[in-house]
C-alpha cells in the first residue's frame, strides 16, 4: 500500500502537529544495576537498565543508532537503527500524574530520549520525516513499552496501562547525523504514509480483534520497522497472536 490508498482515518489535513512542535528537552543514560539479590519484593530484586536518563545541557551529536551518551541494557529488544531515538509527548505527563497520582514527573520519565510538545500519537505518522536543525528523522514505528518502565515507578502493571491508553510515544529511526539541541523546533518535510498514524499503527497492533485486512494493509506500511512487520506477519499467515505477558510484566 502506498500513500495513495486511503482508509477513513486521521487526516493530516485536520490532525496534523502543532506549528511550534519543538523539542522540550533531551535525556541520555549509559546501563547501570540496581536491586538487591536476596530482596523479597520482586520490584527490589537486580536488573539493568538504561531508563534512568539525565537532561543534556546544550548541542548533542545524533548517531545511526544512539545520541552520544546514551545506551540500551536489552540490545536485542531496545536501540539499534529502528529505535535510535525515543520519542515521548509531553502532553501526556499531566495524564500520568493524575492517574498515576505522581507529582512533578521529570523529563525522561518515560525513558525518552527527545521530550517534546506540539505532537501526539494521533498527529504524526509511520514514515514521517523531520527536520530538527541538521539532523533528519523518520519515524519507525510507535514504542512498546515494557516491564522496566513498571520497575521505574514500582507500578507493576504501568507498561500495560501505557499500552492500553495509547499514549506510547514512538521512535525515531536517523536518516541524516549531525547536532540537535533542547528547543530546537520539529518542521516536518514529507508524509509519505497520512492513513497510517501512530496511533492507528498501535490499535491494529494490539487489538485483538483487528481483521486480516487491517493486519495486511499495515504490513504493508514500507517504512514500518522490520520488526513490527515480522510480527504482523506472522499474525496473518500463521495466525498467531503472540503473548505480550513477559514484554510488559518480566520478572515483575
Amino acid at each position: 500500500m502506498g500513500s495513495g490508498d486511503h482508509f477513513a482515518f486521521s487526516s493530516p489535513q485536520t490532525d496534523s502537529c502543532s506549528p511550534m512542535s519543538r523539542i522540550v528537552s533531551i535525556q541520555v543514560g549509559k546501563p547501570q544495576t540496581l536491586g538487591t539479590p536476596e530482596a523479597k519484593d520482586r520490584m527490589d530484586t537486580p536488573w539493568t537498565t538504561g531508563f534512568f536518563k539525565e537532561p543534556v545541557r546544550g548541542p548533542i551529536r545524533v548517531g545511526r543508532c544512539n545520541l552520544d551518551g546514551d545506551g540500551q541494557a536489552d540490545l536485542i529488544n531496545h536501540g539499534g537503527p529502528e529505535k535510535a531515538v525515543n520519542v515521548y509527548p509531553l502532553e501526556h505527563y499531566a495524564f500520568w500524574e493524575q492517574t498515576l497520582g505522581l507529582t512533578n514527573l521529570p523529563y525522561g520519565a518515560f525513558g525518552e530520549n527527545f521530550t517534546i510538545v506540539g505532537c501526539l500519537e494521533k498527529n504524526v505518522c509511520i514514515g514521517d520525516i523531520f527536520q530538527v536543525g541538521e539532523v533528519v528523522f523518520q519515524i519507525s514505528q510507535p514504542r512498546q513499552p515494557c516491564w522496566k518502565l513498571s520497575r521505574r515507578w514500582r507500578i507493576r502493571d504501568l507498561a500495560l496501562k501505557v499500552q492500553e491508553s495509547g499514549r506510547t510515544g514512538w521512535y525515531f529511526r536517523v536518516l541524516k547525523e549531525g547536532v540537535v539541541e533542547a528547543g530546537s523546533p520539529l518542521v516536518l518535510i514529507e508524509r509519505p504514509y497520512p492513513q497510517w498514524t501512530v496511533q492507528t499503527a498501535n490499535r491494529v497492533m494490539h487489538s485483538h480483534t483487528s481483521d486480516p485486512h487491517m493486519i495486511g494493509a499495515l504490513l504493508n506500511c514500507h517504512l514500518l520497522s522490520e520488526r513490527w512487520r515480522e510480527t504482523l506477519r506472522k499474525r496473518l499467515v500463521d495466525g498467531l497472536t503472540g503473548n505480550s505477558t513477559a514484554r510488559l510484566f518480566g520478572p515483575n
